[in-house]
């Protein structure tokens, strides 16, 4: 059976990943120079950190090649400031999600109230990137402030999946060929996107084979599968806070309402299954 947290993180998730997979988000990061993809992402994603050095981004993100945040990070600051990156986020998220939903339906404001409520079970301890979104100004628009407060759930929870592989001694390259190995999805929705070249993922699969979780032609084995699902278990169980706050009733009318949400935003295009962030898609129902 499916737990309360990470029903919660798949319906909020997709909310939230607009930022990353429309064209209304790349647009308003191209509006403040931001051109390409990565120079957008990580501005948008880091600003709430501060104009930081690529040492914290590949600690906090953990998924990405050193060097492929250096192509992005510090540079980006001598194009924009954090300010201008969040407000271009938030922008750009707004008209994603305005371009794709009915923004004026009651709901979305009923929703946003209760992710607020949700973010009170959310601590800050060795959570730095949500720390850092939690300490910017709540939007005032419903359809935002649910992007923000969406937000600050999945990097609550992101922040405690980071915690959980690396007391599991999972490094990042190892993380991604564990999941695609687990999950059977295929290296072209990951590799691509986050800078560990083809001697890497070897070196990781290899590593991965000496614990006995990869079997010598790439695949699961039982102690991997595992392995995996106890990460996931532990990822559940520090990403329980929101789930408590907003108790059976509050948790059950919140789903009901992002379920939907998140159905639409995936039948849109907004975005991409498989993704590189692990999502799957969600049936309205």
């Amino acid at each position: 059976m499916q737990s309360p947290a990470r029903a919660l993180w798949q319906c909020v998730e997709p909310y939230h990943a607009v930022m990353y997979f429309t064209q209304e988000a790349r647009a308003a990061f191209e509006a403040i120079g931001l051109r390409g993809f990565w120079r957008g992402y990580f501005a948008g994603r880091a600003a709430p950190l501060g104009a930081v050095q690529p040492g914290p981004v590949v600690a906090i993100f953990y998924g990405f090649h050193p060097d492929f945040v250096a192509r992005a990070i510090p540079g980006v600051w001598d194009i924009v400031s954090p300010e201008a990156a969040i407000a271009a986020r938030e922008e750009g998220a707004g008209n994603a999600l305005t371009h794709r939903l009915d923004v004026q339906d009651p709901a979305i404001a009923r929703a946003a109230r209760l992710v607020l409520q949700a973010t009170d079970g959310c601590d800050p301890f060795a959570r730095a990137l949500f720390a850092a979104n939690h300490d910017l100004e709540w939007p005032r628009t419903p359809h935002i402030g649910l992007w923000h407060g969406c937000t600050l759930l999945r990097e609550h929870r992101g922040d405690g999946h980071v915690a959980s592989l690396y007391a599991a001694d999972v490094d990042p390259c190892e993380a991604h060929v564990l999941r695609l190995a687990v999950t059977g999805v295929g290296r072209e929705s990951i590799a691509p996107y986050r800078g560990w070249g083809d001697a890497d993922w070897s070196a990781a699969a290899d590593r991965l084979k000496e614990k006995g979780w990869l079997n010598d032609v790439g695949t699961a084995t039982a102690a991997g599968a595992d392995a995996h699902a106890a990460i996931e278990a532990d990822t559940d169980r520090m990403a329980e806070g929101p789930v408590r706050a907003l108790g059976e009733d509050g948790l059950a009318e919140l789903l009901g309402i992002m379920r939907p949400l998140a159905a639409a935003l995936a039948a849109s295009g907004a975005i991409p299954f498989p993704n590189p962030v692990g999502v799957p898609p969600l049936d309205p129902d």
